[in-house]
């Protein structure tokens, strides 16, 4: 008995392997225990089920390491022994970067969730859009600041790291002067995610107007900003940029909108019949909410008048819709039954104290602007 005993303080190779046998071991029945509790979960929640199944890679190294890591700390002398040092300094590297993988798999575990609660292909999705835009601005933060995190920790492990640190801690100023400034796109996205996640001026699928392109907001991560344009293209925008610039968002609060159809007509043109004919379009388009349909004059000159149709929709592809509709119902109405309102050119004949036929001018001004 003296004898093993002197053998099992004298060879730290054998303590060691005996170590991690038993940690192992132990490792995977506390690997059977958590999985069984998770999967009873799992049965009646569907966040743990999506927490099984993202968190079962980073869990198979995390429980053998947390084992082995706790397990040498016990063992004497372990401190000291050269081996022991070094394998008990690569075991907790490896348990920081487990610990870091499963916290960036739980967050994603918590956003998928936030998707599945609430949906965004439903008719008023703008609680939707603002909730989700939120979880995944401050998921990607989260990532981020994880990431750096474990990258710290890990570092501070080593010990020429730490004595790096120290050294470049007592010439701070020009360091700390150029850093800044390097650093400082990445800041400047990072809080600007922030303040996007908190204040929301945009949210996904967002109808923006931005350096004169009409588009919607298709994706918002960590530094830019998709912007899908209607012709199909992709705007890249920093996100720095919304904090800093002016644009315009058509679904803030609502995305109900009021559209405008432009017209030039002869002075001798009837407006009652129009109004008449705006209202029996609007009646007749679906894309048409019922809230507002009105004809106005609303300008003059030498030559027509200027009448504005004021029509609204749900949102604005709607009432691009609409407004097309309208434009083109009102100059088929007008053509066959008051082709005489058409924009004219009057000119008078030289000499003869006579004015000129009227030449119809049928093509009338509207706005393109989607």
């Amino acid at each position: 008995m003296d004898s093993l005993l002197r053998w099992w303080q004298h060879d730290p190779w054998t303590r060691l392997g005996m170590a991690v046998a038993v940690a192992l071991v132990v490792s995977v029945v506390l690997r059977a225990l958590a999985y069984a509790v998770l999967r009873h979960l799992a049965k009646r929640r569907p966040l743990a089920a999506d927490l099984l199944g993202r968190a079962s890679a980073p869990m198979e190294w995390l429980i053998p390491l947390l084992i082995l890591v706790a397990s040498l700390r016990v063992l004497p002398d372990a401190d000291v022994l050269p081996p022991f040092v070094l394998v008990q300094h690569v075991l907790l590297i490896a348990l920081m970067v487990a610990l870091t993988w499963l916290a960036l798999r739980c967050l994603g575990t918590l956003e998928l969730a936030a998707i599945r609660k609430y949906p965004l292909d439903v008719a008023d999705n703008l609680a939707a859009r603002r909730m989700i835009t939120q979880v995944r601005v401050l998921r990607r933060t989260a990532d981020v600041l994880v990431l750096l995190l474990g990258a710290s920790a890990i570092l501070l492990t080593i010990p020429g790291v730490r004595q790096l640190g120290t050294s470049l801690l007592a010439s701070a100023g020009v360091a700390g002067l150029a850093l800044g400034i390097a650093a400082k796109p990445v800041l400047s996205n990072l809080i600007a995610g922030l303040q996007i996640a908190v204040t929301q001026p945009i949210r996904l699928d967002d109808v923006v107007i931005i350096q004169g392109e009409w588009g919607r907001i298709e994706e918002i991560t960590g530094s830019y900003v998709v912007v899908r344009i209607w012709d199909e293209r992709r705007m890249v925008v920093p996100l720095s940029w919304f904090m800093e610039n002016p644009f315009q968002n058509w679904t803030r609060t609502s995305a109900q909108l009021l559209g405008t159809v432009f017209l030039w007509m002869d002075y001798g043109v009837p407006t009652q019949p129009l109004r008449e004919e705006l209202g029996r379009l609007c009646r007749e388009a679906a894309e048409w909410d019922g809230r507002v349909c009105v004809l106005q004059v609303t300008d003059a000159n030498e030559r027509a008048v200027q009448l504005r149709a004021l029509v609204s929709s749900t949102d604005s592809g709607r009432n691009f819709d609409l407004r097309c509709k309208v434009r083109e119902g009102l100059i088929t109405f007008i053509k066959a039954h008051y082709p005489e309102a058409l924009p004219r050119l009057r000119a008078e004949l030289e000499g003869s104290g006579q004015a000129a036929p009227a030449r119809d001018h049928a093509d009338s001004l509207g706005d393109g602007a989607r």
